[in-house]
């Protein structure tokens, strides 16, 4: 019956991996893999570089750096270079007014006259002048200057509280000031929080093949112990609300959630749900103690690869620039999108109803070259109104925007899928070395990168389209979700929830089948979907080992990450605030106005540094894995077929390797 249902498994899950004599590592004559994603990939790119190209020469995103007055001219810039600041003939018209353009369009707009403060000619001059300061290169009045009479303007606390609101949601300067002298004062020191970050990293991961076996166990029975004391508490006060007689049902239904806390049925419930817990963890404690000592074995062989090819721990950094490039080329692309047409000017006049305004049509298109306008309409001005929004690219600015989004999403997971699969052929050629360290190839993460690049780009490609389209749903569908918060239908939020769940889970379900199917390509050199037909079935084969592993690295990377950020932290606090003495001189913490701020931004790279470690690290650990499964299928220990894995798997699992006779050696 035995062999029957793993015949069956067989069936459903694939067959095991035959063995091949001229396999020794990843393949090196290969051919270019999934051809025709790669063509569209590239076509993509191409169009993705018109699209920059056509942003580039219709945008201007000048608008938005520096203000405009009412004739459409840049303050700061060309013969207004030494005139930064814009005065508005009406600061109240800004804040009174509903109807300004914005911001990100056409720059911070008001239905008045605005003009360059040190160019005030006749007739052109405001009716009234307030105490200002400078905000944005803008003028804003001061919040306790005393208002004048105004025709029209009766509220004064209106006013102040309008422009004190202005000034507050525009004028940063000062704070950005004071950031920057303490970035100024304690760039030096971030660096260096930064380097115990990146040296706690290497040293945490080098040294997981001293201190993996006991490490995990102190973690598993730190968990435990947190149980254990979880079931200790809950059931102290469930046996208090007891005795108490506080029940459920004297409480009833309520929305206040703390006053469940007071029941005694809440505390039971949590006894449970712990109790539970906690059995299981010691069932798989005592059932799947082989598979966790497999796992540990495994997270040491992986430290070992990695102490073999440090040049992998510095690969994120070319991550990081590719993901930098591509999303700073993403974000030029968009603001000039944003800030093209052409400009438009209409005319305009303070008072209308004034004499010899009668035949001037307001808002009609004018030219603010052609001056005077009409010299018998007292203020009559012809002033910037916005952008055109005609035009090919204005009508075709939103499918150029998505064409945009879609591209960002892409790049960005291809750039991702590009580092998995140039890690893995790394770590697959440290595995597949028979005798190690001399059989690993010279330069292998230069050549899994060439290798990934040359033949696979389009598998790459392939991987990354497939995530980019559940992740475009997943934005669509919280757009969605915002648009409709207001609806208070509780079936229509149940179901737009049960949706945004379906597609987080299918996005993480592909995540892990791209990152598997990539690590088969950088080894065999397939197509992306054979490449993850492949992992899947050989995952399958191997569940429990796979459920195990991936639990054991979790807890294991987690506390490393805490270990590096919360060290980090600690040690940022301590220093930034002042509370180290002692030091020397030298080693005196600087005067800063945030102290908070290098602390918060120590603890970020930190996390980053980290993140970017163990992300290799897990890489490694995943390729390794399913070497050592492919391994036990391919091999059975013989002269002709012997093992790869470790002496350590090896003992584990009650294997060995036939020795060779003495004047013989083993065939290459």
């Amino acid at each position: 019956m035995g062999g029957k249902q793993r015949d069956k498994d067989d069936e459903a899950y694939g067959k095991p991996v035959k063995y091949d004599p001229s396999f020794r590592g990843p393949i090196k004559n290969r051919s270019c893999t999934d051809v025709i994603c790669c063509v569209l990939f590239l076509l993509f790119i191409l169009g993705y570089i018109v699209v920059g190209i056509v942003a580039w020469l219709y945008g201007d995103p000048r608008q938005v750096l520096y203000p405009r007055n009412s004739t459409g001219a840049y303050c700061g810039m060309g013969e207004n270079k030494d005139k930064p600041y814009l005065l508005y003939f009406n600061i109240f018209s800004c804040i009174l007014s509903t109807n300004i353009i914005s911001v990100a369009e056409n720059g911070l707009q008001c239905p008045t006259p605005q003009m360059v403060i040190t160019s005030l000619q006749q007739e052109l001059c405001p009716s009234f002048l307030l105490p200002s300061a400078p905000a944005l290169g803008r003028c804003f009045p001061w919040t306790n200057v005393t208002l004048p009479e105004l025709p029209g303007i009766t509220n004064d606390t209106t006013i102040a509280q309008g422009i004190s609101g202005l000034i507050d949601s525009l004028n940063a300067r000062d704070i950005s000031v004071k950031i920057f002298e303490d970035f100024a004062h304690s760039w030096y020191w971030i660096l260096v929080a930064l380097g115990v970050a990146l040296l706690l990293s290497l040293l945490f991961i080098l040294l997981l093949r001293l201190v993996a076996g006991p490490l995990v166990l102190v973690l598993i029975l730190g968990v435990l112990g947190v149980l254990a004391y979880g079931i200790y508490y809950c059931w102290e006060e469930y046996r208090v609300l007891r005795d108490k007689g506080a029940s459920i049902s004297q409480l009833g239904f309520t929305t206040n959630l703390s006053a469940y806390q007071s029941v005694q049925e809440t505390w039971l419930a949590a006894l449970i749900v712990l109790a539970v817990l906690e059995a299981i963890l010691l069932l798989v404690l005592i059932f799947l103690r082989q598979r966790i000592r497999i796992a540990i074995a495994l997270l040491k062989e992986a430290s070992k690869a990695v102490g073999q090819m440090m040049s992998t721990m510095f690969y994120p950094l070319v991550t990081f620039v590719l993901l930098l490039i591509c999303i700073a080329y993403w974000a030029m692309t968009a603001l000039y999108l944003a800030t093209s047409g052409q400009p438009q000017y209409v005319l305009w006049a303070s008072n209308i109803s004034s004499p010899g305004c009668e035949k001037v049509s307001i808002n009609t298109s004018c030219n603010p070259m052609d001056q005077p306008v009409n010299s018998s309409c007292p203020g009559l001005m012809c002033v910037f109104q916005g952008y055109s929004s005609k035009g090919l690219v204005q009508r075709s600015l939103f499918n150029l925007q998505i064409y945009g989004v879609l591209g960002l999403f892409w790049t960005l997971n291809w750039v991702l899928a590009l580092g998995q699969c140039v890690l893995a052929g790394a770590f697959a050629s440290f595995y597949w070395a028979f005798h190690k360290p001399q059989d690993i190839p010279t330069f292998p993460l230069i050549s899994a990168f060439i290798r990934t690049l040359r033949y696979h780009t389009g598998s790459l490609a392939f991987g990354a389209l497939i995530l980019t389209l559940v992740q475009i749903a997943r934005v669509i569908l919280e757009y969605i979700d915002h648009k409709l918060r207001g609806v208070q239908n509780p079936v229509a939020r149940c179901i737009m929830c049960c949706f945004k769940c379906c597609l987080w889970c299918l996005e993480k379900f592909i995540k892990f089948l791209n990152r598997n199917a990539y690590i088969m390509i950088a080894i065999y050199g397939k197509n992306f979907c054979v490449s993850a037909k492949n992992a899947f079935t050989l995952l399958m084969r191997n569940i429990v080992r796979v459920v195990v592993l991936d639990k054991v690295t979790d807890l294991l990377l987690f506390f490393g990450k805490l270990l590096v950020v919360g060290g980090v932290g600690v040690l940022s606090f301590f220093f930034f605030s002042g509370r180290i003495q002692g030091l020397g001189r030298d080693f005196k913490s600087p005067h800063l106005n945030y102290y908070w701020l290098p602390i918060m931004t120590s603890i970020m790279g930190a996390y980053v540094i980290a993140s970017g470690f163990f992300s290799v690290f897990g890489m490694c650990v995943d390729t390794l894995f399913l070497c050592f499964l492919e391994d036990l299928e391919r091999n059975d220990g013989s002269l002709d077929r012997p093992y790869y894995m470790s002496k350590s798997l090896l003992k584990i699992l009650g294997k060995k390797n036939e020795a060779p006779p003495d004047n013989k050696k083993r065939k290459k």
